[in-house]
């Protein structure tokens, strides 16, 4: 299973997010984890980006939505809004995938 880390540097949630993947990843050796840097807004609209950070499970957005571009994004949460998905998340969408 591939999962792509996709972010901006202004955005600080996206390492929340690489260290919940990289636990998980820790746990399955069936995992890889990449990262991509998403620079520029032009990067943003070529690969769909849907703001910072964004997980890509085998190629597919796990927690899609809508709008498209260099921005912060956020997830909900059994807590409310957040940066970034619970590790439970991540867990549910890669067992899903």
């Amino acid at each position: 299973m591939h999962i792509e880390l996709q972010y901006f540097d202004g955005c600080p949630s996206w390492t929340v997010t690489d260290d919940r993947l990289r636990a998980l990843a820790a746990e399955r050796p069936d995992i890889t984890v990449t990262r991509r840097v998403v620079a520029t807004v032009e990067d943003a609209e070529r690969v769909g980006f849907h703001g910072s950070p964004t997980v890509l499970v085998n190629g597919v957005d796990a927690f899609a939505g809508p709008g498209i571009g260099l921005a912060c994004r956020m997830y909900d949460t059994p807590d409310g809004p957040a940066g970034a998905p619970t590790t439970d998340q991540l867990r549910t969408v890669i067992d899903d995938a």
